[in-house]
């Protein structure tokens, strides 16, 4: 078994047993590919969202980042149109083996409570944020009801 793979599984069997608050994993027979759902934190716009995510694994994993993408459209300053994510612990400069999808999904939910403007992935959300935080704010809230 290699080391990818070893770990992966350590992986989800700590998140099964954890049962951490603020998303589940739905899908994990393939285990180099586990979908779920992160839920909007409380107090803030994305606080009634359900949004489906998938987690990619390879064989250099932990080494190498896995991919992280939401499965549906989510208007967010860093969250591309096409589902993938800009966020610091996933670059290959920011990316740590000691990092774990635990933290992963934490840092996503951080993410949706406080948007980093400056490091834009849809330009238009981030200037809304910036701009009109209570159109943001709305905009969000209409996108996911």
């Amino acid at each position: 078994m290699s080391i990818a793979l070893k770990r992966i599984n350590k992986e989800l069997e700590n998140i099964k047993k954890e049962n951490l608050e603020g998303f589940i994993l739905t899908n994990t027979d393939n285990i180099w590919s586990w979908q779920g759902i992160l839920y909007g934190p409380p107090d803030s716009p994305y606080e009634k969202g359900a949004f489906p995510f998938q987690i990619t694994f390879d064989e250099e994993y932990p080494i190498k980042a896995p991919s992280v993408k939401f499965l549906k459209p989510i208007f967010h300053p860093n969250i591309y149109r096409d589902g993938k994510i800009c966020i610091d612990i996933l670059q290959p400069h920011e990316w740590s083996p000691a990092q774990k999808v635990d933290k992963i999904m934490l840092s996503l939910r951080s993410l949706f409570m406080d948007p980093n403007p400056a490091s834009p992935a849809n330009a238009d959300a981030a200037k809304m944020y910036l701009t009109n935080r209570e159109l943001f704010d709305n905009t969000v809230r209409n996108s996911i009801q």
